[in-house]
């Protein structure tokens, strides 16, 4: 009777425990200045339950490991937990990443080989040449669910001269994301978003600037309601990190890839309370912090490569 007991209490403690699932998204080109005051209710529902946090971009100004502002250049720091001087990402080409310094995707999979991952971009060389998807320099990493390559589907999505076409390419992103998560849950996703950043290059901090964070707001919504319906419905608790790119200059607001404060400064937006207080943090810090969540065991070399530290670790 006992033994019948023990059973039946482990396979409850079993039932009760949480799968955890990591979303994290990239708004290109958002200064920290315009989210700030931008009315936002999606960021601040999550913001509420978490944290806004000021964040850098761009390495140690001056150091080893200064990195251009440049969307490629923060995309792999966030991927890799590194900077240039390690990844090897100098320009939004992507002509030569050093895959030595894996992805938390690569990680993620050779530490959980059967879990899934996916990646829901405006971009195709996000999954292509960033995380390496097939690649033999990655072990022919196979990300198991991916929708991007839009913009270069100009039947779909013509290109007109206001760069509208981005923003209906960021919604089939985020209708097809959501759809993705609501149905099959991957264990780590990652969405990117563009319209934003089009934006700031074409107006700077503007209305029209504006009115893509309301766009962006909106869309974050939308993501937040899958991710809702499973923590609901499936008994499984989600981590979501927000963040951005890179600033824009303080001249003209347009432009970026300097070392310049505003565009080195961005923000970081997550739904659960950092294990301590947190004056500023940085864009690799994310790959540990998603780390720490799932609880994964990273190998020496990647974890004295890492250059950020976890938000989630006391």
């Amino acid at each position: 009777m006992f033994r019948i007991f023990l059973v039946i209490l482990c396979s409850m403690q079993f039932a009760s425990a949480q799968n955890k699932k990591v979303l994290f998204v990239i708004a290109d080109g958002i200064p920290a200045s315009e989210l700030e005051k931008a009315n936002k209710p999606a960021f601040d529902a999550i913001i509420n339950k978490g944290a806004y946090l000021p964040c850098y971009v761009g390495g140690e100004k001056g150091g080893l490991t200064q990195s251009p502002t440049i969307s490629a250049v923060g995309y792999n720091s966030l991927l890799t937990g590194t900077w240039t001087n390690k990844h090897g990402v100098v320009d939004n080409a992507i002509k030569d990443p050093n895959y030595n310094y894996p992805t938390i995707f690569k990680v993620f999979k050779e530490t959980y080989p059967n879990k899934k991952i996916g990646v829901f971009s405006t971009w195709l060389d996000n999954r292509t040449k960033l995380v390496g998807d097939g690649l033999a320099q990655t072990n022919y990493l196979h990300v198991d669910y991916h929708r991007d390559g839009y913009e270069l589907d100009t039947l779909q999505f013509p290109h007109d001269k206001k760069a509208y076409y981005i923003h209906l390419i960021d919604e089939k992103v985020v209708a097809e994301a959501s759809k993705v998560i609501k149905d099959s849950a991957p264990d780590m996703s990652w969405i990117y978003l563009e319209y934003t950043d089009d934006m700031g290059h074409r107006y700077g901090k503007s209305p029209q600037l504006d009115t893509a964070i309301s766009m962006l707001d909106k869309q974050i919504g939308s993501i937040m309601q899958a991710v809702n319906f499973r923590e609901i419905n499936f008994n499984e608790e989600w981590l979501v990190i927000i963040t951005t790119d890179h600033g824009r200059d303080a001249q003209t607001g347009k432009d970026h890839g300097g070392q310049s404060d505003s565009e080195r400064n961005t923000w970081l937006v997550i739904n659960k309370k950092p294990a301590k207080e947190v004056v500023k943090t940085a864009i690799v810090d994310i790959f540990p912090t998603i780390a720490t969540y799932l609880d994964i065991k990273l190998p020496a070399q990647v974890a004295q490569a890492l250059e950020g530290v976890s938000l989630l670790r006391k």
